[in-house]
């Protein structure tokens, strides 16, 4: 009895993994239609605006952009049937694909096009360099860059909180592609920057814009769970580090990684080994016997940098 359950067990996870590839339809065969644009087009803007039609049984698309040499500028999955890049004066391939849990359509035939920068800025747009999208920061020095744009002689510069909506920092008429932040009372925060660009007779439509975040606080110090203070190892046996840490009450909550340290001393000049998690564990095996000591801290993408915790004693026998 026990061994047709198992049976009848497994025969329903296999009915059930499999039940996504016999409901999804077979596209395989079928070809995306690009609406625009079109081989040999020529784009009077910096602003690209691909479209293409939808295909019947695809539950998002995958967008690929070359320049005219074949490196590859983007590889973008969108749910939807079009997709908007600015790109600079030049020559350019692209191509399109439908995909759903299980199966991918044929890439649609490449399409050349290229882009001419006119002197009307209307439908343009500022491409955006560095700080990227949603990147941490702990420092309030910050350098914002652009591309030049085409025809364009000067730029505006706005930074605004998005939580609270406060212009931080205005600035117009700059003719420089970058602007530092000097802003030592900036709080912790999410933000976003913009810019626009004008020339004599026309400007962008729109602000181009990204956001970036300020976090300047230290995670908080880990607690060692396991191996408990004064353990016992057994040698060449994996030993299994634990360790607690109190939720980040900050502002902006950087994520954090972990740096483990092993030393042969309590004040860790000596250090053994330096290890690196992602989660409160971490495994290690003690190749040698003896005493060995053990701390952790918490470090954020920003750059913060907590607070070693209590160094462990460990026995390796």
């Amino acid at each position: 009895m026990k061994t047709l359950n198992k049976i009848l067990l497994i025969s329903l996870s296999l009915f059930i993994f499999s039940c996504d590839d016999i409901l999804e339809e077979d596209i395989t065969n079928d070809i995306v239609q690009v609406i625009s644009p079109t081989k040999d087009a020529v784009v009077e803007s910096n602003v690209v605006n691909f479209k293409w039609n939808s295909l019947k049984g695809a539950d998002k698309y995958r967008v690929q952009v070359y320049e005219y040499d074949q490196v590859l500028i983007l590889d973008s999955l969108t749910t939807k049937t079009n997709l908007t890049l600015p790109l600079a004066a030049g020559s350019y391939i692209w191509r399109v694909r439908a995909e759903n849990y299980a199966y991918q359509s044929t890439y649609s035939f490449p399409s050349n096009f290229s882009t001419n920068i006119p002197d009307d800025l209307t439908n343009q747009q500022v491409i955006l360099l560095t700080p990227d999208s949603d990147k941490y920061l702990n420092f309030t020095n910050i350098t914002l860059n652009w591309e030049q744009l085409d025809n364009a002689t000067s730029y505006s510069v706005r930074v605004v909180n998005t939580v609270t909506g406060q212009e931080v920092y205005p600035q117009t008429d700059l003719t420089d592609t970058y602007l530092t932040l000097d802003l030592p009372e900036l709080a912790d925060g999410n933000y976003e920057w913009r810019v626009k660009a004008k020339n004599a007779e026309t400007e962008t439509r729109q602000y181009a814009a990204k956001r970036f975040n300020v976090d300047t606080t230290a995670p908080n110090q880990p607690k060692n769970s396991l191996p408990a203070d004064n353990a016992t190892q057994t040698v060449n046996t994996a030993a299994s580090f634990t360790w607690t840490i109190a939720s980040d009450i900050g502002n902006i909550k950087s994520p954090i990684s972990y740096v483990v340290e092993i030393a042969t001393d309590i004040d860790f000049t000596s250090n053994l080994q330096t290890l690196n998690s992602n989660t409160t564990t971490l495994s290690y095996t003690f190749a040698t016997a003896g005493t060995y000591f053990w701390r952790v801290r918490a470090v954020d993408v920003a750059g913060n940098i907590g607070t070693n915790s209590t160094g462990f004693k460990i026995t390796v026998n």
